[in-house]
Parts: C-alpha cells; sequence; structure tokens
C-alpha cells in the first residue's frame, strides 16, 4: 500500500472508532456484550483481511498497515478480536487457507499433539474465545510444522477474563478434526513473535491515550487559582510520559517495518521489552496526574491502564524478551555486539 493509502487506512480507522467506540460500548462488552455493530463495520470495512493476500479474498496490505490498525484499537480501547483476526488470518494465508465466511477467528496458543489429522491440547486465557467460531493453530505434526483451521466447541470452553475484562477462555481440545491444514514453512514461535508485535502496537496505541488523557486533564483541573498543568512538577512528570509515549510509538512502528523487512525478531525483542518499561512508568503518571478520580471506574482513564497492564503479561514480558536479547547478544560475543545494534539483527 503507498503512504496515500496508509493515511486513507488511517482516517478510516479513526473515523470508525471514534463513531463507535463510546464509553458505554466498552462498559457494556465488560459486561459481556458483544458489540456487533462495531464488529459488523469492521468487517465491512475488510480490517480484519488487512494482511490477506488478494489472491485470498483480502487487500492485500503490509504490517506497517496492520500496525496502524492495531495502535487505533489500543488508542480507543475497542473491545473486539480485531488485532487477533488479523494475525490469525495472516497465519492461515501462509498456508494457503482462507478465513470462513462470517467467521471470528481467534489464536490458540499452548501445547498440542496431533495424531492421525486429529489435534489435542489445550490453549490456556485464548484470547476471545467466548465469541470466536474458529481457532487457528500452528502446530508440530512429526517433522512437519503445519497450520490448522478448526471450529471451536463451546462445550470444550472454560470462561475466564483478564485485568481489563477481556475474555480470556481455557480451551481443551480432543481429538479434534480440523476444518483445514497444511504444511508451512515458517519459525515454530512464530505465534509467539507475532502476538508480542500485536500487543506492542496496541500498548502504544493505549499509552498515546493515556497522554491525551492527561494533558487534557492537567489543563482543565484548577487547583490553587490555576490549571494543575501549569505547575512544574507536573510539566515535568507529562515531560516524561511523553517521551514514553514516543519511544514506544517508534519501536512498535520499527517492529512492523522489519516485520515487513523479513528480520523482526530483534525489533520485536526491543518493543515488547521497551514498551513494557514505558507502561510501567506511563500508566503510574497518568494516574498521578489524575489523582483520586483517576481511580474510578466512572472515568475512563482506567480503561486504557487495565489493558496496558494486561497486554503487557501477554506473548511474553518485557523481562522476557529483554533476557532472550541478552542472552544473545552474549552468545553471539563481543565483536558481533555493536554491528548487530546498527544493523538491527541478533539473529534471535
Amino acid at each position: 500500500m503507498t503512504d496515500e493509502t496508509s493515511q486513507l487506512l488511517s482516517d478510516t480507522a479513526e473515523k470508525l472508532f471514534s463513531d463507535h467506540v463510546t464509553k458505554n460500548c466498552i462498559i457494556d462488552a465488560e459486561k459481556g456484550t458483544w458489540p456487533d455493530e462495531l464488529w459488523s463495520e469492521v468487517i465491512a470495512n475488510g480490517f480484519n483481511l488487512i494482511l490477506v493476500p488478494e489472491e485470498l479474498g483480502g487487500v492485500g496490505g503490509n504490517w506497517m498497515n496492520a500496525g496502524i490498525l492495531f495502535k487505533a484499537l489500543g488508542r480507543y480501547q475497542a473491545p473486539i478480536p480485531l488485532a487477533e483476526n488479523i494475525v490469525a488470518s495472516y497465519i492461515l494465508s501462509l498456508a494457503g487457507i482462507s478465513q470462513p465466511t462470517d467467521s471470528i477467528l481467534t489464536i490458540l496458543n499452548g501445547a498440542f499433539v496431533a495424531e492421525n489429522d486429529l489435534l489435542s491440547g489445550s490453549s490456556p486465557r485464548t484470547p476471545f474465545a467466548s465469541y470466536s467460531t474458529h481457532g487457528v493453530v500452528l502446530y508440530k505434526d512429526g517433522s512437519d510444522l503445519k497450520v490448522g483451521l478448526i471450529e471451536i466447541d463451546k462445550n470444550n470452553l472454560k470462561d475466564n477474563n483478564n485485568i481489563a475484562l477481556e475474555n480470556r477462555g481455557h480451551i481443551e481440545l480432543d481429538k479434534v478434526s480440523f476444518i483445514e491444514n497444511s504444511k508451512v514453512d515458517c519459525d515454530s514461535n512464530l505465534v509467539k513473535k507475532l502476538g508480542a508485535l500485536m500487543r506492542s502496537n496496541q500498548m502504544a496505541g493505549a499509552l498515546e491515550s493515556i497522554l491525551t488523557q492527561s494533558v487534557r486533564y492537567a489543563n482543565e483541573r484548577i487547583q490553587f487559582g490555576r490549571p494543575i498543568g501549569k505547575f512544574q512538577a507536573i510539566q515535568q512528570d507529562l515531560a516524561v510520559l511523553s517521551t514514553h509515549v514516543a519511544a514506544s510509538s517508534v519501536a512498535a512502528d520499527y517492529a512492523c517495518s522489519s516485520m515487513d523487512k523479513g528480520n523482526p525478531d530483534f525489533a520485536i525483542a526491543v518493543a515488547k521489552s521497551r514498551i513494557d518499561d514505558a507502561v510501567s512508568v506511563g500508566a503510574g503518571i497518568a494516574h498521578q496526574v489524575h489523582g483520586a478520580i483517576g481511580f474510578t471506574y466512572e472515568h475512563g482513564l482506567h480503561f486504557a491502564t487495565r489493558r496496558l497492564w494486561a497486554w503487557r503479561a501477554e506473548y511474553g514480558s518485557g523481562s522476557e524478551w529483554s533476557k532472550v536479547l541478552g542472552e544473545k547478544a552474549i552468545s553471539n560475543g563481543a565483536d558481533k555486539f555493536w554491528p548487530s545494534i546498527t544493523q538491527g539483527d541478533l539473529d534471535i
């Protein structure tokens, strides 16, 4: 997609989410009501197929385009599994499998065993499992790595939610038949890496949201006869928050760009670890600026901060990815350390 098309995608996403992701929409979703109108609009615009090649019925976009949508989801805290559907449909496309009509996909991530083309295993804390019709799994079948598409049987599902009240169900599979499956040539850790890329971008978007809310509140809240944003201590906190937000956005963009170039491992590890640090500092600053009101359910700040706290733990914490970076840097040796930094490739 050209830059012009990317701008159009960004504008369309902003308009759609600003119109449909209201405070009541998020609250209703947290109470278990599926946002059908929002999801229908997303599907009508083809957002879920942004990474699927045109020959498989998709949009034929790239990861930078997907990053635009991931960030918008985080910025608006949209309570739908669009990010998961984008990644799941991409994984299917690697095996030449099309997404079923009128389906809601989720990503299965756990320990699986395949025998006679029947899948067994468990997928704990599966994103939006209760609302999903199909699951996409990357699994080993002997020496082969395969992508499989299965129908989700709700009888094999135990409901659960994360701290943001997003559905994270536990799915048990016992000799489940595939709708389709096929060999694929990719990294066996692809799901974790793409999940980290997805969540990094969503967190970057949510960090933008808490910065916007904090600056607005600091300019509106009057104390001792003037806005609290005029006080140097508040200005310093907001400056620190803004630097973390900027760094997170760049790290997320770099990960998407590296994915498009085919060498994403280093950039994804950096993004997840760097943005984890930003969340630790940034969410605290946002709540400090808002004071007691920021901790109430009635105020909207927590919709972003609870998601930040939940998302940073998924698909590898920041400390996990930092450990991966450190171990790889050590194993590569001192001579390769600086070149690996400048080239953005530790060959993880």
